[in-house]
C-alpha cells in the first residue's frame, strides 16, 4: 500500500516529474454537461447497488442452510458444532444474535450480509481517500472510483445476498486497511489496538485471513529489522499489535487444530495455484458466465495499469516495467495473500472456492479504482468507469433471478403428493440442510440423510471421506425401506460429488430393485449451482 503498509514517506509522488501530479496533469475541470451527467449516474448507480444487496430469489443453498441452522443452536453447543462443520466462530455469533432480533427467514438472515455490503461503501471511499495520496483531485477520484467498483461489484453483490460470513471479512480488512494506513502515521494505542481487534475478528471470521496477516506481519517485521531507522519503533509497535491479535486466537487453537486434522474441504479437489488464481480473479466479475468473461478484461486492464501505467497526456497512458507509485503495495499484499494460501493448499491437498479469497478483494477493488486515475482526460475515467458499473450491475442482475438450489423444486414435487410416515432419503447428505428448511412444519415426514440415517439438519465434515467410503448403499437402502414400512420412500439425489464415488447411484439401484414401481419427479438440472433430483419409490 502507499506510505500505509510500505513507509510513511508520500511513494504516490513521482519522482520522475517533481511536483507535478503524472495521473492528473489536466487542469480541473469546468461543470460542463457531461459532469452533472455523471454525477446522475454516480447517485443512480448508488440506489441500484444499495437495492442488489438485498434482493435475490433464491432459496438458501447448502452453506447457507447449514450456517443457519448451526447458528440458531444455544450457544453452550456451538463450539461443537463448529469442530464439525470447520469453520470459526465470529460469524455464528453475529449471526446468533441476529436471528434472536430479526427471525429465521431468508431475507432476515441474509440481510445481515447486505447491511455489512453497505457499510462497505463509505469504508472504500475513506480507504480510496488515503490510497489518492496528497492531490485534492486524484483523491477525490479514486475515493468515488472505489465506491463504484465495490458498489457494482457482482462478487459484493453476490456475498452481500448470502448467509456467510464473507462480508464480514471484507469489512474487517478495510477497516484494518484504515487503521493500519493511520498507525504507519501516528502510531497511537487506538490504531494498535485497532489493528490487534481486527486481527483476532478475521482469524475468528475467515481462516484464509492467516494467510494475511501472515503476510502483513512479515512486511512490518522486515522493516522493523531492515528498514529505516526512524520507521522501525513504529514497525515493532504494529508487529507487537498484530501479534496481540494473535493470541486472541490461542483459546480457539484445539478446536482448529481437530478441524484441520478432522475435516479440511472433501467437496473439493486441490488444483494448481495459476488455474485457483484465474478463476478467482474471473469471480470477482462474475463468475464463468457471459458477463464474467467480459467484465474480468476491463477489471483486470485496469488492476495492471494502476500498478504500470501512468498519463502521458490526455489520451495517452505509457506503461513501466519497474512499476509506478501508488498500489505497490496493495498489489504485492493482495497477490502475496493468494499466493500463499494457494500454494499451502495445494501441499497439503485442500480445495479452493473464490469465497476464500474475500480477505483479498478489497485490495484488488482498490487496485482497479486506482487504474482509474492513469487516464488523465476525466471524460475517459468517467466512460470506463461507467462500462465497469453497467457490466458490473448484469451480473449482478444474473444474482437477483438466479436460484442457487433446486431445493424448492424438490419440497413442492415432495409435499403435492407425500403423506404422513413418508420417508425423504438424502443422497448425500450435503442436499439436506436447505431441502430440509423448506419442509412444512407437521408434514410428519421421516426425514433420513446418508450415510447413517441422522436428520438433515447437518453435515458431519469429520472424517467425511472414511465414513463415506465404509457405509454400503444397500444398507442405507435398506434403513430407508425399514423407516418407510410401507409407506412411500423418496430419494432427493444428485451425482459427481467427491467422496461418493456413485455410491447415490447405487442407493437407487438397490431401491428400484425392492420397489420397481417408481418414478422420477425432478431431474437434476446442471444449469444449477445445487442441482439435484428427485424419485419416488411406491411400496
Amino acid at each position: 500500500m502507499p506510505q500505509h503498509l510500505g513507509s510513511s514517506m508520500n511513494v504516490n509522488a513521482d519522482p520522475a516529474a517533481p511536483g507535478l501530479d503524472a495521473r492528473s496533469p489536466e487542469p480541473p475541470p469546468s461543470r460542463r454537461s457531461w459532469a452533472w451527467a455523471f454525477a446522475v449516474f454516480v447517485v443512480g448507480a448508488l440506489l441500484v447497488g444499495l437495492v442488489l444487496r438485498f434482493l435475490t430469489v433464491s432459496d438458501l443453498w447448502l452453506d447457507e442452510a447449514l450456517t443457519v441452522n448451526v447458528a440458531r443452536l444455544p450457544l453452550g453447543e456451538l463450539q461443537e458444532a463448529l469442530k464439525r462443520d470447520g469453520a470459526p466462530p465470529l460469524y455464528y455469533l453475529l449471526l446468533h444474535g441476529w436471528m434472536l432480533v430479526f427471525g429465521t427467514g431468508d431475507v432476515a438472515v441474509r440481510a445481515l450480509s447486505g447491511v455489512l455490503g453497505v457499510a462497505m461503501l463509505p469504508l472504500a471511499y475513506l480507504a480510496g481517500l488515503r490510497l489518492g495520496g496528497d492531490d485534492p483531485d486524484r483523491r477525490r477520484w479514486v475515493a468515488w472510483s472505489a465506491v463504484l467498483v465495490v458498489v457494482s461489484s457482482p462478487y459484493a453483490i453476490r456475498y452481500s445476498t448470502e448467509a456467510r460470513m464473507y462480508m464480514v471479512a471484507m469489512v474487517l480488512v478495510l477497516i484494518g486497511y484504515l487503521a493500519l494506513a493511520n498507525a504507519l502515521e501516528r502510531p497511537r494505542l487506538g490504531w494498535l489496538a485497532l489493528i490487534a481487534v481486527v486481527t483476532a475478528a478475521l482469524l475468528y471470521t475467515q481462516y484464509w485471513a492467516f494467510f494475511l496477516v501472515g503476510v502483513l506481519g512479515a512486511i512490518q517485521l522486515w522493516r522493523a529489522v531492515r528498514g529505516p531507522a526512524a520507521e522501525r519503533a513504529t514497525a515493532w509497535r504494529i508487529v507487537a499489535a498484530i501479534a496481540v491479535g494473535g493470541l486472541a486466537f490461542v483459546p480457539w487453537l484445539p478446536t482448529f487444530a481437530y478441524q484441520m486434522q478432522h475435516t479440511g474441504t472433501p467437496w473439493d479437489t486441490p488444483a494448481s495455484p495459476p488455474t485457483n488464481a484465474a478463476l478467482g480473479v474471473l469471480d470477482f466479475a462474475g463468475g464463468r458466465v457471459l458477463e464474467g468473461w467480459t467484465l474480468v478484461l476491463p477489471l483486470v486492464v485496469l488492476a495492471l495499469l494502476a500498478l504500470f501505467g501512468r498519463a502521458a497526456d490526455r489520451v495517452h497512458v505509457s506503461l513501466d516495467l519497474r512499476t509506478v507509485p501508488g498500489v505497490r503495495w496493495e498489489w504485492f499484499v493482495g497477490a502475496a495473500t493468494l499466493i500463499a494460501g494457494l500454494t499451502l493448499s495445494l501441499a497439503i491437498g485442500t480445495g479452493f472456492q473464490s469465497r476464500y479469497a474475500a480477505v483479498m478483494f478489497p485490495l484488488f477493488a482498490l487496485a482497479v479504482a486506482f487504474g482509474v486515475t492513469a487516464f488523465a482526460d476525466r471524460r475517459i475515467r468517467a466512460a470506463v468507469l461507467a462500462l465497469v458499473v453497467l457490466m458490473g450491475f448484469v451480473g449482478g442482475a444474473r444474482n437477483v433471478v438466479t436460484n442457487r438450489t433446486q431445493a424448492s423444486q424438490v419440497v413442492d414435487a415432495i409435499t403435492a403428493d407425500a403423506r404422513p410416515g413418508d420417508v425423504v432419503g438424502f443422497c448425500p447428505d450435503q442436499l439436506g440442510p436447505d431441502v430440509a428448511r423448506l419442509v412444512p412444519d407437521g408434514a410428519d415426514l421421516g426425514l433420513m440423510a446418508w450415510p447413517d440415517g441422522r436428520a438433515p439438519t447437518f453435515v458431519d465434515w469429520v472424517d467425511y471421506a472414511d465414513r463415506n467410503a465404509a457405509t454400503s448403499p444397500e444398507t442405507y437402502a435398506g434403513e430407508l425401506l425399514d423407516e418407510a414400512d410401507g409407506n412411500t420412500v423418496w430419494l432427493v439425489w444428485s451425482s459427481g460429488y467427491r467422496t461418493l464415488d456413485g455410491k447415490c447411484e447405487a442407493v437407487i439401484d438397490a431401491l428400484g430393485h425392492a420397489r420397481p414401481a417408481w418414478a422420477e419427479l425432478v431431474v437434476p438440472d446442471q444449469e444449477i449451482y445445487e442441482f439435484m433430483g428427485l424419485r419416488r419409490f411406491d411400496p
